[in-house]
């Protein structure tokens, strides 16, 4: 199995669902499909493709630059917070390397981070509660108040 799936967060927890993956270029889709079908019963307002593909480069990057000596794991997580929709990309990486890029128009990488700043309304990095890193962002108004 490549991938788990949390469907079922406990009542009085503002986690919406939860996914982890295997570092693995086929768990990219497999984000976007899961969240996309996992997040509808929630019904939000805000745009989903927009979500999916934030997600999509958030999990490229954690396969990407994510290491460890030990195997790993992709694990994406996604809450509700008031009326805002927040999702937490961790991998086992170190968080000083998170950063936003400004990449020449030939260079072929670095514009993940980029479209998260630009369709997010914000986001950040730091340490992960698992180790490693978290990458987050936030759509505010993602449920009406």
């Amino acid at each position: 199995m490549a991938y788990t799936i949390d469907r079922y967060p406990c009542g009085d927890s503002p986690r919406l669902g939860a996914m982890t993956l295997y570092p693995e270029p086929e768990s990219v889709p497999r984000a976007r499909r899961w969240f996309r079908k996992f997040i509808a019963p929630y019904d939000p307002a805000c745009s989903v493709d927009d979500c999916v593909l934030m997600i999509s480069e958030l999990v490229t990057n954690a396969i990407r630059y994510g290491k460890s000596d030990e195997p790993w794991l992709v694990r994406v997580e996604w809450y509700r917070e008031g009326a805002s929709l927040r999702v937490d990309v961790h991998n086992p990486g170190f968080p000083a390397n998170v950063r936003l890029r400004h990449p020449g128009a030939d260079d072929a990488h670095g514009r993940g981070l980029l479209l998260v700043d630009s369709l997010a309304d914000s986001w950040r990095s730091g340490p992960s509660c698992f180790g490693g890193t978290v990458v987050s962002f936030v759509v505010a108004d993602a449920w009406p108040a």
